[in-house]
């Protein structure tokens, strides 16, 4: 099962500090996430999305590679590429997986101008060693989907001082 956690700050910068730094608990096997994006709001009030993966860059690729790979078949192969890269890409833009996007772009809207929101899907995590890592980077729980203990104790760590 999977827990959503969403902490706001008070700059993209701050948050994208934050994503780097789970990201690295991530390839120490001490957390695992379905997703990981930061919502930017602008000053006009609109929202960006960072997404970790580009699944239109993605689609156009993997689009561009089979299409090749048909067309030398039936001897086309630079027509089949240029048409599976344009049909991987419009796949890959319409493909949505991890946290929905108009969601995060409403929560997002909770956000002052200039300030970022971090959006963390999490899969499972070790929570002391997590949470330890986490202590004092500051920001604020908009929501969470953990059950009321681990969401106190993400709430303490995240204002708690750094430990040295």
């Amino acid at each position: 099962m999977n827990d959503l956690l969403v902490i706001a700050f008070s700059s993209e910068e701050k948050a994208e500090a934050v994503r780097q730094k789970i990201l690295t608990m991530q390839k120490e096997y001490l957390i695992e996430l379905g997703d990981a994006v930061v919502a930017v709001k602008g000053e006009d009030g609109s929202i960006k999305l960072n997404q970790l993966f580009n699944t239109t860059a993605i689609g156009g690729v993997s689009g561009a590679f089979w299409g090749a790979l048909i067309g030398m078949v039936f001897m086309m192969p630079l027509a089949g590429a240029a048409l599976g890269a344009a049909s991987g890409a419009v796949s890959g833009a319409l493909t949505d997986f991890g946290i929905d996007d108009k969601f995060m772009k409403d929560v997002a809207e909770a956000v002052p101008p200039r300030g970022a929101a971090l959006f963390l899907l999490v899969r499972k995590m070790t929570t002391d060693k997590v949470l330890d890592g986490l202590k004092g980077v500051g920001g604020t729980v908009l929501r969470t989907s953990f059950e009321k203990s681990k969401d106190d104790a993400i709430r303490a760590a995240l204002a708690a001082q750094p430990s040295a």
